[in-house]
């Protein structure tokens, strides 16, 4: 049985979402949850919730500390020894779980997760990876989008051969198209970054094919899009808002005329598809790529539902060995001149 820590003090709601989401998963999936942080706060938040999920498979671990979203993430690492999300990466560590899930202060989560689980061998630097839903039904992995600000064109070429692997192995994506996030499809276009990145990308065995544009996040041109973490996030935030004024531009629209003419069973019903194709939480939390143990991070913001699927992410994460698969697809193109991780 799978067991996942998750950091109950994380989120900006914790820890009711991080405890409803982990007594969904329980009853869902049938994994084991830990759920990390102050035990009297954690205790107190359970007692609101009915039976009718099997005790056996929840644990609290007291974890002394929080941190918060607007710390520092190198003091927070370097000072708050027994926080939550500190004391869940240790239990991944110890074997005591097999993965981690924060909603918490995301730079200080992928510091501590570098710190105690180290680095895959052949990663220089760890990316978060984003799923964005398309029109062709399958999904779009980004990376990175958020870890790193400034990146190089090795890092790139290994976010890529870590996307590819990602989207094989989770979404069972055969051959998977991999594009780099640029302002025109044509090789020259580009930054400085881009244009020295295309010919190492070239030599990689991958479907490459060549340069993506913003649009082209939600169209299903590409399986896996990299770029730098700055404009990853970028990309990332900007979606993330014209869903949500798409969703309620699209409710009040439904209000005002469709519900009149073909009855509001029916336009409920498909506002609440539409809403759930494009619900982040939905994909569960982002994984951090490259580092040793499995490290599920997520929004702030995040709702039960979050929880509940970054949890699944993490299991389907461990069970299917993604790191071993990274290790082994970078084995085969690192001795290659300028790709070597330092």
């Amino acid at each position: 049985m799978l067991t996942i820590a998750v950091d109950a003090m994380g989120s900006d709601h914790a820890p009711k979402s991080e405890v409803s989401g982990a007594i969904q998963a329980i009853k869902l999936l049938g994994c084991k949850v830990i759920l990390v942080g102050r035990r009297e706060v954690v205790e107190a938040e359970l007692q609101s919730h009915p039976s009718g999920w099997d005790n056996s498979l929840l644990e609290i671990h007291h974890a002394t500390e929080q941190v918060t979203m607007e710390e520092s993430a190198a003091k927070a690492v370097r000072n708050k020894r027994d926080s939550s999300m500190r004391v869940a990466a240790r239990l991944v560590r110890e074997g005591v779980a097999h993965g981690m899930v924060s909603a918490g202060n995301t730079g200080a989560v992928m510091a501590t997760a570098k710190l105690m689980h180290g680095m895959v061998k052949g990663v220089d630097r760890p990316a978060l990876a984003s799923v964005f839903p398309t029109l062709s039904g399958n999904p779009t992995v980004l990376m990175d989008v958020g870890a790193n600000v400034d990146c190089d064109a090795k890092m790139l070429a290994q976010f890529a051969v870590m996307g590819d692997i990602y989207s094989k192995t989770i979404f069972r994506t055969i051959k998977p198209k991999v594009g780099l996030l640029s302002i025109g499809e044509e090789e020259q276009k580009g930054n400085e970054l881009t244009r020295a990145a295309t010919p190492l990308l070239k030599t990689l065995p991958l479907n490459f094919i060549g340069n993506v544009e913003g649009r082209d996040l939600f169209t299903g041109a590409a399986d896996v899009i990299v770029c730098d973490g700055f404009i990853g996030n970028v990309a990332l935030k900007v979606s993330e808002g014209l869903v949500d004024v798409i969703k309620h531009m699209l409710h009040e629209s439904l209000e005002a005329t469709i519900t009149r003419k073909i009855g509001y069973v029916l336009s409920k019903a498909a506002y609440s598809d539409f809403k759930k194709r494009v619900d982040y939480s939905e994909f569960g939390g982002a994984p951090l790529l490259g580092v040793k143990g499995v490290c599920i991070i997520c929004h702030g913001r995040s709702n039960a539902n979050a929880i509940k699927n970054a949890i699944r992410v993490a299991t389907e994460f461990a069970s299917n060995d993604v790191n071993r698969q990274i290790e082994d697809g970078l084995r085969h193109w690192s001795s290659k001149p300028g790709l070597a991780a330092d």
